[in-house]
């Protein structure tokens, strides 16, 4: 099962977090780009990862039941290439099922 956030603030965090992750992967690909290879998904991820963050400012951003356009890429990637397939994994979950609120009774 995966931990969805509980709030908001949380959702918006992970987001960051995996932009924040993408652009380290840029970097270290970009210095050892011989050990690492060539990295054709990234500028395509980081840009659907940048248009969610965007829907998410602009209050245009919906919860629905279906992936993110992303998860297609995600999935694609190898883990040791994309070690941080996790992050991801959460936004989605989220996106699918909403925010991990507690029921009101």
């Amino acid at each position: 099962m995966i931990k969805r956030p509980k709030t908001v603030n949380e959702y918006v965090s992970l987001v960051d977090q995996a932009l924040d992750e993408l652009f380290e992967l840029r970097a270290a690909a970009e210095y050892d780009a011989e050990s690492m290879g060539p990295l054709p998904f990234l500028d395509d991820l980081e840009e659907q990862v940048r248009r969610l963050k965007r829907s998410m400012e602009q209050g245009d951003y919906q919860f629905a039941n279906e992936d993110l356009p992303f998860i297609a890429i995600v999935e694609k990637a190898d883990d040791r290439v994309l070690p941080f397939k996790y992050l991801f994994h959460m936004i989605n979950e989220t996106h699918r099922k909403g925010l991990d609120v507690d029921e009101i009774q």
